[in-house]
């Protein structure tokens, strides 16, 4: 059975910076401007999966609850412990934040059990995917609700390669992803750009009906590839990304990015054969 936490108001139940090129290649929202919703929707919950990230993770919290959603838009924001060591835990046990509720796993279960726990405990029509470690910017998360359509749109992903954008620490894991997604498009009717990214707003009601893995990081892939295989459309807009090294304690390189990648082809084949 899994702990509670307590957010400002509210209760539920229990249940990874780099540099480089990066900066040359920012997305801004004055650079690629997106039109707002016209017809309200009742909320977006941010889902923010953490496992030892107590660096970063108050801040997390702060910029995905002070982004300035389209007009129509309402927002909670979900936090997932998965049973950090670091402190981290500690430090969400003692948030107190208007419309930000926060949920500790009794053990750790993998970082897609999280998504899985944020999805289930979500209030919103839309869930977002948001990384407790920065990689990626919350500046993006307006632009992503502002790229649904009410009524239409089933899923919105952050794309780093859209417009031919190279924004990796290194080239192999470049290349991995740009096959693994091409791999992803032929075997599943797709037109993704990046499969490997972290920020995915879809819906909730979709997500709840895949019967998704909760086995490691599975989900990351699983999902867009169930989306596809269901006849779902998934669009996509340019966002920014911060990668960090391998020496920082995050990044994949060498034999570890070569399994990673043989991983992901099986959660393909396995998606493929019904699984």
């Amino acid at each position: 059975m899994m702990q509670e936490a307590r957010g400002k108001g509210q209760e539920t139940e229990a249940g990874k910076r780099g540099g480089g090129e990066a900066a040359n290649q920012r997305i801004t929202n004055h650079e690629l401007r997106v039109t707002d919703c016209k017809s309200p929707i009742a909320k977006l919950s941010i889902i923010i999966c953490a496992y030892n990230e107590r660096r970063t993770i108050l801040d997390a919290i702060a910029q995905a609850s002070a982004v300035a959603l389209p007009a129509g838009w309402d927002k909670e924001v979900i936090a997932v412990d998965n049973c950090s060591t670091d402190g981290t835990r500690e430090m969400l046990q003692a948030v107190d934040m208007p419309g930000v509720r926060v949920v500790l796993h009794p053990r750790n279960m993998g970082k897609s059990a999280s998504i899985l726990t944020g999805f289930r405990e979500a209030g919103g029509d839309y869930g977002l995917i948001f990384d407790a470690d920065l990689e990626y910017e919350a500046a993006d998360i307006p632009r992503m609700a502002a790229a649904v359509t009410p009524g239409e749109t089933v899923a919105v992903f952050g794309s780093r390669t859209l417009g031919g954008r190279k924004i990796y620490l290194y080239a192999q894991n470049y290349w991995g992803v740009r096959f693994l997604t091409a791999v992803a498009n032929l075997l599943f009717g797709g037109h993704l750009t990046d499969i490997a990214t972290g920020p995915k707003l879809v819906r909730v009601d979709v997500v709840r009906s895949l019967k998704l893995s909760s086995h490691e990081f599975d989900l990351d892939f699983e999902l867009p590839c169930k989306l596809l295989k269901n006849g779902y459309t998934i669009d996509e807009i340019a966002i920014n990304y911060h990668p960090r090294s391998v020496a920082q304690g995050k990044g994949l390189a060498g034999w570890k990015a070569v399994r990673t990648g043989l991983r992901v082809l099986w959660i393909y084949l396995k998606v493929l054969m019904g699984g």
